[in-house]
């Protein structure tokens, strides 16, 4: 039966991306540009990092945050917005010695990778249960470091969006669950193809859907080549999709995607093709039980 499908856009991402494409979205006016534009190409989520404004390099900067999501609002655009928590997961063991972080590292506690998110209440975030090597950095999110994120995400009142690389995540996710830092029955969101974890193929996006709480929402995306792939996977197994630039560069082989709105086109044109729709930001609440027209609150009620 044709149902409403959610396209999530994640427009811009934490990696040097913007070293090889060149609309990779990096200032604030620009990541709520990309996001104002993938919302009107047909997304309901825009699933946004920040960077700096600068060196474009990958940054948690609360006051960041801030103006991308009053930039989105001033708009009158309706969009859903996710921010992310994955800024200050990556370590890097330092040469000399490996128990003290490289340079390069952001390892940061629980409290700084969710001040934005208190401070903001977003309607969703991103929550990685992940620790794994991620390129040549170890990606690291220990259960007490999860359980307490889990904590000030539930003050702020944001709906933890539970990113799973491998199959291990989804089942401590279910463990956090369990001991009642999360709410049952989770969405969570299956992120395939990116290098030594869960491969981008529909064998693993079944097998790892076998592993899921009965009930759930779900969502997946995959990299690269794999993105549009993955959304026509997703679509037919029942769940939701997510494209962007955070995630692939390219619309077609070798040819840069112009920009995310794009990519959430092509996406949009996938789910019709499937006999479904895509879903409208109110239905994408709805979907995910959202209150409706949430929105991230900012200025100075946003830090009382």
């Amino acid at each position: 039966m044709p149902r409403p499908v959610i396209i999530t856009c994640a427009v811009t991402g934490s990696q040097p991306s913007f070293r090889i494409h060149p609309n990779i979205p990096i200032t604030p006016q620009q990541i709520a540009q990309a996001s104002i534009d993938a919302a009107r190409a047909g997304a309901a989520i825009a699933h946004i990092h920040v960077r700096h404004p600068e060196t474009g390099d990958a940054v948690g900067n609360p006051e960041l945050y801030q103006e991308v999501v009053e930039r989105i609002a001033a708009s009158g655009v309706d969009v859903v917005i996710n921010l992310t928590t994955g800024f200050g997961a990556r370590f890097i063991p330092g040469a000399a010695n490996p128990r003290v972080a490289d340079d390069a590292s952001n390892f940061q506690g629980p409290d700084e990778r969710t001040r934005h998110i208190v401070q903001l209440r977003p309607a969703i975030c991103s929550y990685d249960v992940a620790t794994f090597n991620f390129g040549e950095t170890a990606f690291i999110n220990t259960p007490a470091h999860l359980r307490a994120m889990a904590a000030r995400i539930t003050e702020a009142g944001s709906l933890p969006e539970l990113e799973v690389f491998d199959a291990g995540h989804i089942l401590l996710a279910r463990q956090l669950i369990a001991e009642g830092h999360l709410q049952p029955p989770g969405h969570f969101q299956l992120c395939l193809g990116i290098k030594w974890a869960m491969p981008a193929t529909r064998e693993a996006m079944a097998f790892m859907l076998t592993l899921l709480p009965p009930g759930a929402t779900w969502a997946a995306f995959g990299v690269s080549r794999a993105q549009f792939p993955m959304v026509e996977a997703a679509i037919e197994f029942g769940g939701h999709v997510r494209v962007g630039l955070e995630d692939n560069l390219y619309l077609d082989k070798g040819v840069f995607a112009p920009d995310n709105a794009a990519l959430v086109a092509r996406a949009a044109g996938i789910v019709e093709r499937m006999g479904h729709r895509v879903a409208t930001p109110d239905e994408a609440r709805a979907i995910l039980g959202l209150p409706r027209a949430s929105a991230a609150i900012v200025g100075d009620d946003a830090r009382q």
